[in-house]
């Protein structure tokens, strides 16, 4: 399967931080654009995560460690490990990938993509 990510519908998950999460049988990719400032609040959940910075920087807690970082750099955060983020000093993207996939993420994409279609608009026509 080959992915648009613009036909993705974006699902704001925290003020400032959107995501498009297109997903196969066990696996979840996250496209991930935080504003400048916005924040990710501490949370933790079942699911592996790793991630690569693609622009911009991210603060990132994971467990205890805090560290800042750039394009390229990556991350791989545990099951059930608390962790946080933030973009300091300009836009930041980033893509996460989850095993196994996020159901709640899932679900709400599933949600914004049937209301897309059910106003016959476009996610590119929806960003307009």
């Amino acid at each position: 399967m080959f992915v648009e990510i613009e036909s993705v519908p974006p699902i704001e998950i925290f003020p400032g931080v959107r995501i498009r999460t297109p997903y196969g049988r066990n696996l979840m990719l996250s496209y991930v654009e935080i504003d400048d400032g916005a924040v990710v609040s501490f949370h933790h959940h079942p699911h592996e995560q790793g991630g690569v910075v693609l622009s911009g920087r991210l603060e990132l807690t994971i467990g205890g460690e805090t560290r800042t970082l750039g394009p390229g750099e990556m991350y791989i955060i545990p099951p059930d490990t608390p962790h946080r983020a933030s973009s300091p000093g300009g836009r930041t993207v980033v893509m996460d990938v989850f095993s196994p996939i996020r159901e709640d993420y899932a679900a709400r994409t599933e949600q914004a993509a049937a209301g897309l279609r059910g106003r016959g608009e476009s996610a590119a026509e929806q960003r307009r």
